[in-house]
C-alpha cells in the first residue's frame, strides 16, 4: 500500500513545493503549517453536520499520498490513496479510491492561493450509496513544527 502511494506523494510533492518553477503571479501554496476548518455537508440537510478543525503540514506527508487529507472523523476515505492528480494553475484536482467492491470513492478539487486554500471533496460511500462533502478552508499559520505529529 504505502509502495503505490509514494508516487502520489512525490507528484503532489513536486506541484505544491515547486515555487521556483511557477510562472509569475501564478497562484502556489507555500509549504508550511495551515489551520484548516472542515465542515461536511449531507444532501437536502440545511446545515452541515459536523465542523472539524485541525492543524496540518503542508505539503502533506500522510500514508495515502493524498494532497490534503480527508479530515472527517470515522471517515474510510482517510486511509485510501490519491489517483489521478493534476494541477492547472491554481486548481489541483484528484480522486480518491479505496480498494475493494462497493468501496468508498471521491473526488477532490482545490483552489490554491499563496498562504490560503479552499477545497471541496465529493465523496460516496460504497455500499451505502451515501454521499455527501467535506468542505475545507484553510490558511497558513507559520512553518512545520518538525517534532509535532503529522495530520
Amino acid at each position: 500500500m504505502l509502495a503505490r502511494a509514494a508516487p502520489a506523494f512525490m507528484a503532489v510533492a513536486a506541484l505544491l513545493a515547486a515555487a521556483a518553477q511557477a510562472a509569475q503571479g501564478e497562484p502556489l501554496l507555500q509549504a508550511g503549517a495551515y489551520e484548516v476548518e472542515a465542515r461536511l455537508e449531507l444532501p437536502n440537510v440545511l446545515r452541515g453536520v459536523a465542523t472539524t478543525r485541525a492543524a496540518i503540514c503542508i505539503p502533506y506527508e500522510g500514508t495515502n499520498g493524498a494532497p490534503f487529507p480527508v479530515l472527517s472523523a470515522n471517515n474510510p476515505l482517510a486511509t485510501c490513496p490519491a489517483v489521478n492528480i493534476e494541477r492547472n494553475g491554481a486548481m489541483l484536482r484528484f480522486d480518491i479510491v479505496c480498494e475493494g467492491r462497493g468501496a468508498a470513492r471521491a473526488q477532490a478539487v482545490y483552489k490554491l492561493m499563496p498562504s490560503a486554500f479552499e477545497g471541496r471533496i465529493a465523496m460516496v460511500m460504497g455500499g451505502k450509496n451515501m454521499t455527501m462533502s467535506e468542505v475545507q478552508t484553510g490558511r497558513r499559520v507559520g512553518s512545520c513544527d518538525p517534532s509535532a505529529p503529522p495530520g
